[in-house]
């Protein structure tokens, strides 16, 4: 089932430069799904048009098959939540618990009632230890935690996030997927992430679309979308480490790509 659509998407920054081109993307209930591409391909800008806060000039995007119009904003961001690449841009309350019961508080719930969601999204993330610290006494990777954390206590069906794993050392990055695919699959929340690095796609996702230019060159499966080396090529990106690695045994051993796992949920088949 299609829950969140961008239908022939453009639209031009103050300088004129297009920064979506047509572009359209069909996205499944429950899907873990990479939205891939260099920097300046026009990742960040489609992600603010699925919750509203960029509009598009031509085109349109529907939710649950109704126009995003049609809601009031605070409609769609209690079911489409973003998380913005820099924690540090959307953090702002002197503590982690007033930060994360910000957004319950503008939907006019009961004092228990935000409290209870406070307490659960802090939970969820694993910052229930730190719910009185302050924000600014937090590493980079907790920053990011508390984030998710404030857009979760809205409850969205939901989570749009730009570069969740950028600035965190290896650890970081293993620690924020595995929350997300925890979420994901634990929760049943619709995950769209952006993200310009490749090897976490196939261990993590789904499915992904590649763009490139203001545009998608493709959309499928890990396996679909990176056995099209020429494509990955031409929107300046490489293939994941386990794709070049399938990629020597086939040139070596003469192995077919097509009989081997490109995810980590393929290979547990094998």
């Amino acid at each position: 089932m299609v829950i969140l659509q961008a239908r022939n998407i453009q639209y031009k920054y103050h300088d004129g430069t297009y920064a979506l081109c047509g572009t359209s993307l069909d996205i499944r209930k429950g899907e873990l799904l990479a939205i891939l591409g260099p920097n300046g391909s026009g990742k960040t800008t489609l992600l603010k048009h699925l919750n509203g806060l960029l509009k598009p000039e031509t085109g349109e995007i529907l939710l649950e098959q109704k126009y995003l119009g049609r809601y009031s904003p605070k409609q769609v961001f209690q079911k489409v939540g973003i998380v913005f690449q820099d924690p540090n841009d959307q953090l702002f309350a002197p503590s982690v618990k007033e930060d994360v019961a910000f957004g319950p508080l503008n939907l006019d719930l009961s004092k228990e009632e935000i409290a209870c969601r406070v307490d659960e999204a802090l939970s969820l993330v694993g910052m229930t230890l730190h719910a009185n610290k302050a924000v600014d006494a937090l590493s980079f990777g907790q920053k990011k935690r508390v984030c998710i954390a404030g857009v979760l206590a809205m409850k969205p069906e939901i989570l749009v996030l730009d570069e969740p794993t950028c600035g965190l050392d290896p650890a970081g990055v293993t620690s924020i997927m595995t929350l997300l695919k925890e979420l994901n699959e634990m929760h049943g929340i619709t995950i769209i992430m952006a993200t310009n690095t490749v090897d976490l796609v196939p261990v993590y996702m789904d499915r992904l679309a590649v763009m490139y230019q203001g545009n998608i060159l493709s959309i499928g499966t890990p396996a679909e979308v990176f056995s099209n080396t020429d494509e990955i090529k031409h929107a300046c990106l490489e293939l994941p480490q386990i794709a070049r690695l399938m990629q020597i045994l086939r040139d070596e051993n003469n192995f077919s790509m097509d009989n081997l796992p490109l995810t980590v949920g393929e290979a547990r088949r094998f």
